[in-house]
């Protein structure tokens, strides 16, 4: 179990706890699970009263509509947390869906503990509840970015509006994007043969310049 230690200290919600704490305070809380390919772990309308931290592999956070079309909502990989958002809410009732995009190991640990005194260090405890507010508040500003790019009418406009965000950002013109073009498709809630020919058409206008996830702004 040391190298789940090691992996839960690499988390950013626990970064400041000795590996000693978390062998001893957190470990024994937490089972480790390994999820193959397009299986769920959070389901939507889930009561969710733990968090998971990924091992391995990638999970993507769904919204899954009655027709069956999906939209792309956020992408996780190592380190990363599942679930903090549920934990802090009245109902912890799940609004999507986390799917495994390939085989991933996730430890899943109970979220009660983070909200009773005396389970940890009092310290360690509001060092990680200081943690979850800063990585919540992150994730809402995403969202924030995320439905700017959607009120965007034209497809080009989206592609823009999300390069430009992601090169603001990184303070540079040439980026490398987390997503595929599959997920950059889903992302956008566009049809991705449509993306696809419209970034080259961009690239062929010298707007852009891009090579898989890599991208510049030429313009």
């Amino acid at each position: 179990m040391e190298m789940y230690a090691e992996a839960i200290k690499k988390c950013r919600l626990f970064m400041n706890l000795p590996l000693a704490v978390i062998q001893r305070d957190i470990l024994p809380m937490a089972h480790v699970q390994d999820i193959s390919k397009g299986k769920y772990m959070i389901m939507y309308q889930d009561y969710v009263d733990y968090f998971g931290i990924i091992i391995s592999g990638k999970v993507h956070i769904l919204h899954i509509y009655s027709n069956g079309e999906t939209s792309l909502m956020n992408v996780l990989g190592p380190h990363q947390v599942i679930g903090i958002d549920l934990i802090c809410t009245r109902t912890k009732i799940s609004p999507y869906y986390a799917m495994a995009s390939v085989p991933s190991k996730v430890l899943f640990i109970p979220s009660d503990f983070l909200f009773r005194q005396g389970t940890l260090d009092e310290s360690y405890r509001l060092d990680i509840l200081n943690k979850l507010l800063i990585m919540i508040s992150h994730d809402n500003i995403k969202k924030e970015y995320r439905l700017a790019i959607l009120a965007q009418k034209g497809l080009r406009e989206r592609i823009m509006t999300y390069l430009t965000m992601q090169a603001d950002k990184r303070g540079s013109r040439k980026i490398k994007i987390p997503f595929s073009r599959d997920e950059l498709a889903s992302f956008l809630c566009v049809n991705r043969s449509a993306l696809s020919h419209e970034l080259s058409l961009m690239q062929q206008e010298g707007i852009i310049r891009f090579r898989k996830n890599e991208f510049e702004l030429l313009e």
